[in-house]
């Protein structure tokens, strides 16, 4: 049976792991009566819940006696530790877009990475069947894109399909809207070369992705690039440098068969697997077999850009929601997380106590954070802080994003003042169709946090923004941060309907009546700038005289509930997010408010 490698590449949305469920259902993977998920391939919960893509998989298809192995990218440039890697495993890439919104900045990161690694690409144009569709428009711009990312005569070159993910069909006719995904296969088999690869070699695999199970222990995934492994055969993990990381038996090989893994007794050169049995190898690690001396060459991984503080709960309600309180059980769960995560980079405080945690984005800490709210850690967290760095004259330095931003025409005048205030430097402008504008600006990541709940409520919920690491670039000085103060609570207890009527009038309040509360937590946001120390559990005081006038029940506004990344992105530097698997509260660092008066003086007189 000859073998196919490819990855599915396209921006959140755009239809990849629908097709890739149609692809698995015209080939036979699935019986006819079985009963399936809605897109397989998303099988972590928060993947099922924010509909993205965020641990790359692995599955694969028959077809006419070739196997097809591919491999489900995330979409997000967050998780690209993941994507440089996974790109060396395959032959050939199949460029995902949308017919209506076409290239997006996602794209161009994974894209860029699969043409500088020599992949030919295979551009599928897929929701044909939307009314605003423009297909030939959205060609153009894959076609100027490949050409910024220097992409050779070859790779322009590239096949094109017209495809709708949802209905499961596929054609080289722009025009058709029905039919089957026959001519995808055809096309994959065609165009994507064969794995080059050397059966009667020397076993060595790249390990591209790690796995843990309760079972097997560590699972390593990747690419056998010569040679044939067998179960219970001899194996070492060699490091990047050479170094013999250690040595044991592979004691089981699992193949890829549509979304399961099953167990065989020997993998040939060309295939991805997995393998079990060994214990600190890691990705990035070459396996093989004793004899080899030399590793293979392993993709250099982006750095991190943003770091935050992941501390143990020490509130007046820790412990009593979450099960995993104590500093040693967070430590084990970081350094689990680093283990299988190669963006992530974590360091142990001096107090013991908080671990500075650095990944790409807030989207990928978020979700680091919501994974273990949701296995019972408390945490607290600090705000987010970009990572500088020194050039080569000793400047300064800091991460710069790009950013797309479509919105409709009425609010792009709104959006470019507040990226100037924030030192974005707008580098396009271009009506996109439809009374939308598409704005491009280049922007300090430091002026970015906080931003993306204040851009929606400025285009009404409507505007689309799309970010993408670009450089460290010159340190842009100040950029100017919340411009209101908090509410906060001057006590314990719980909070009454009474004490909180008349808070309503001084700015907006996030908590509702019959919440308990401690001394030093954000209780709302002050309309001005200052923050304002108040009692949200005053008491009506009970007298024995009769009122003239009966009391107006009390109405009350629905509190401002903050999700996890709305309360990272809003918290300042003195103040935290109180994580536990029940609430998300916020908080002053320092709960006493003498302790706070001491911080600031010494902050100003500094």
């Amino acid at each position: 049976m000859s073998l196919r490698n490819i990855a599915i590449i396209a921006h959140v949305d755009h239809g990849k792991t629908t097709l890739v469920d149609q692809l698995f259902r015209q080939s036979g993977t699935f019986r006819d009566n079985q009963r399936i998920e809605e897109r397989a391939m998303d099988s972590n919960d928060l993947e099922k819940e924010r509909g993205i893509t965020i641990l790359a998989k692995c599955t694969s298809v028959e077809w006419n006696d070739t196997r097809i192995n591919i491999v489900d990218t995330p979409g997000h440039a967050d998780f690209g530790g993941e994507v440089e890697r996974i790109l060396s495993m395959v032959d050939g890439v199949i460029l995902l877009v949308d017919s209506s919104e076409g290239a997006m900045p996602q794209t161009k990161f994974v894209t860029g990475k699969a043409l500088a690694l020599g992949l030919k690409p295979i551009v599928v144009v897929n929701k044909v069947d939307r009314p605003d569709e423009r297909i030939q428009e959205v060609l153009d711009e894959v076609f100027d894109l490949f050409v910024s990312l220097d992409a050779t005569d070859e790779q322009l070159d590239f096949p094109v399909l017209y495809a709708s993910g949802r209905n499961g069909y596929a054609s080289t006719d722009p025009s058709a809207r029905e039919g089957t995904l026959t001519p995808m296969f055809e096309t994959i088999v065609s165009h994507v070369p064969e794995p080059k690869a050397d059966v009667d070699g020397e076993f060595k695999m790249l390990v591209t992705l790690l796995d843990r199970d309760n079972f097997l222990g560590r699972i390593l995934t990747g690419l056998v690039l010569s040679g044939t492994v067998k179960v219970n055969q001899q194996i070492h993990a060699l490091n990047p440098d050479g170094k013999i990381v250690e040595s044991g038996r592979a004691s089981k090989i699992m193949s890829f068969r549509g979304l399961e893994r099953v167990p065989v007794d020997e993998a040939k050169a060309g295939d991805i697997i997995s393998i079990a049995g060994l214990t600190t190898a890691t990705v990035a690690d070459t396996i093989a077999e004793p004899t080899v001396t030399e590793p293979l060459q392993a993709q250099p991984i982006d750095p991190p850009t943003l770091s935050m503080r992941f501390s143990v709960n020490d509130s007046p309600m820790a412990g009593r929601e979450g099960t995993k309180v104590t500093s040693r059980m967070i430590r084990d769960r970081l350094m689990r997380e680093a283990e299988s995560n190669v963006a992530v980079r974590i360091t142990e405080a001096e107090d013991k106590d908080s671990f500075e945690v650095a990944g790409r984005g807030e989207l990928q800490l978020g979700v680091l954070i919501e994974t273990m709210r949701r296995e019972g850690f408390e945490l607290g967290i600090s705000r987010p802080r970009v990572l500088f760095r020194e050039d080569e004259n000793g400047q300064k330095t800091e991460p710069y994003e790009t950013v797309v931003i479509d919105v409709d025409d009425e609010y792009s005048g709104t959006v470019v003042e507040k990226m100037a205030v924030r030192k974005g430097d707008l580098t396009d402008m271009r009506p996109s169709g439809g009374g939308k504008t598409r704005i491009t600006f280049s922007a300090p990541s430091r002026g970015l946090i906080g931003y993306h709940g204040e851009f929606l409520s400025d285009t009404r919920g409507t505007g689309i923004m799309n970010r993408l690491f670009e450089k460290y670039g010159p340190h842009r000085g100040t950029i100017e941060g919340r411009k209101n103060g908090v509410l906060i609570s001057n006590g314990a207890g719980e909070a009454v309907a009474y004490a909180l009527g008349p808070l309503e009038e001084r700015g907006i309040l996030m908590v509702s009546p019959g919440e308990a509360l401690y001394e030093g937590m954000i209780i709302g946001e002050n309309a001005k700038p200052d923050d304002l120390e108040v009692n949200p559990m005053k008491s009506k005081q009970l007298t024995n005289f009769r009122s003239t006038g009966k009391d107006d029940a009390i109405r009350l506004t629905p509190p401002k509930r903050l999700t996890l990344e709305q309360a990272i992105a809003y918290i300042d530097d003195d103040e935290m997010v109180e994580v536990t698997p029940k609430n998300i509260r916020l908080r002053k660092r320092l709960l006493d408010p003498n302790e706070r008066k001491k911080a600031s003086r010494a902050k100003q007189a500094a």
